[in-house]
């Protein structure tokens, strides 16, 4: 209903206003000018014709016609194609026909004559002022159009807006909470702790100082998206590096973990090449795998394969866990999701922001993103365009 509002809002303001008197007459002015020299010029090519051609009647009336189409294109309305017309007449009849230099309108067949021109010129400005009318009209569609897209596109940021705070709210004030809590105890009770507690308040923090660094990291990759037009800058990267490099920032925060990557076999000069910015992209693959890896329940090794059709190269990435609540699945990328079993308390380990991010990059990207359930765990894919270098 907002969204909607919006837009009736932006077609309203961008209504064009009415002429005023002085660019009415401003416009007259010009119409006028158009037809005198227009008129000018198709006599002065009708006294050539006279002189040269053995039936010069033929091509002065064609040359008037002509006068006509062009007067109806590069003025307003139909008044001044029907007047150039109605003096074309009347030119043919004083300059051309005898007596010469007078009006004769006893002249046989003259009236059909008139009548002919005056219909084409009517048929003429009819039509070419339809067609100017018609093309004013798809031009204030077209201008609709880019409003309510526009509308629409500033609806759908302020959306992602609201989710990233409502994420950041969240996600950021539970790990510090965690590590002011975990350090509080540690000063105040240094003495009285073993060894083994001192170290086990040591890895709390250091596990959220390091979560909280990699929501910096993806707060800071927003800002690398261009806030008028919701598009990044983008350069032909190779995509195979990117998910290496990607996978190779995974492996120094997860040790443990281990990464199947497939990729589709080519010719060894066959580089699979997309315009894309790197490093967002590898926050996306970052973020994905993260994400299996903490949520996932599971202990195999996650599924990342690369592959490519006509138009798009796609990213997968698989886990084989406990998957993706079903009632939760369609928002999970407006950071409403969760897997099973998990709590909406389970403070910064939830998936919200981390998602959101993937999906404003990707759409930033003009890409795809889509998270679905597999009979055993679930995977999550993009897609980004084949563009050709600008």
């Amino acid at each position: 209903m907002e969204d909607h509002i919006n837009i009736k809002k932006g077609k309203s303001a961008n209504r064009p206003a009415a002429p005023t008197q002085e660019e009415l007459v401003r416009s007259h002015k010009k119409d006028t000018m158009i037809s005198l020299g227009v008129f000018f010029v198709v006599t002065i090519a009708s006294f050539f014709f006279n002189e040269l051609a053995s039936d010069p009647m033929l091509n002065i009336a064609m040359l008037y016609t002509l006068g006509v189409f062009i007067i109806t294109r590069y003025t307003s309305g139909y008044i001044y194609g029907l007047m150039f017309a109605v003096f074309s007449v009347l030119s043919v009849n004083f300059f051309f026909t005898y007596p010469y230099q007078d009006f004769n309108f006893s002249l046989e067949g003259y009236q059909v004559t008139f009548l002919g021109m005056f219909i084409i010129g009517i048929l003429t400005s009819t039509m070419s002022s339809n067609m100017k009318e018609q093309s004013r009209k798809l031009l204030e569609q077209e201008k609709a159009l880019a409003e309510q897209e526009k509308a629409l596109m500033e609806a759908e940021k302020e959306k992602m807006r609201a989710n990233l705070l409502r994420a950041v709210s969240h996600d950021l004030r539970t790990p510090l909470t965690g590590i002011i809590g975990n350090s509080s105890t540690y000063l105040e009770m240094e003495h009285r702790l073993s060894n083994g507690e001192k170290r086990a308040l040591m890895e709390y923090i250091n596990n959220d100082a390091n979560w909280l660094l990699n929501m910096v990291e993806n707060l800071l990759s927003v800002t690398r998206i261009d806030n008028d037009t919701a598009s990044v800058s983008k350069s032909l990267e190779p995509v195979d590096e990117v998910v290496a490099a990607a996978v190779i920032q995974f492996k120094k925060r997860f040790p443990e973990a281990e990464v199947h990557v497939t990729v589709p076999e080519s010719e060894p000069d066959d580089v699979m090449m997309v315009m894309m910015d790197a490093m967002l992209i590898q926050q996306v693959i970052l973020n994905i795998l993260q994400n299996a890896q903490l949520h996932s329940g599971s202990t195999k090794p996650l599924e990342l394969t690369i592959d490519e059709d006509e138009d798009n190269v796609m990213v997968s990435i698989r886990d084989y866990g406990v998957g993706i609540d079903g009632d939760r699945i369609n928002d999970i990328f407006n950071g409403a999701g969760f897997k099973k079993g998990e709590s909406y308390t389970d403070g910064y380990k939830g998936m919200g922001i981390g998602l959101s991010i993937c999906k404003t990059i990707i759409m930033a990207h003009n890409g795809q993103i889509s998270a679905r359930n597999c009979e055993e765990g679930a995977e999550f894919s993009f897609s980004l365009p084949k563009e050709i270098e600008e």
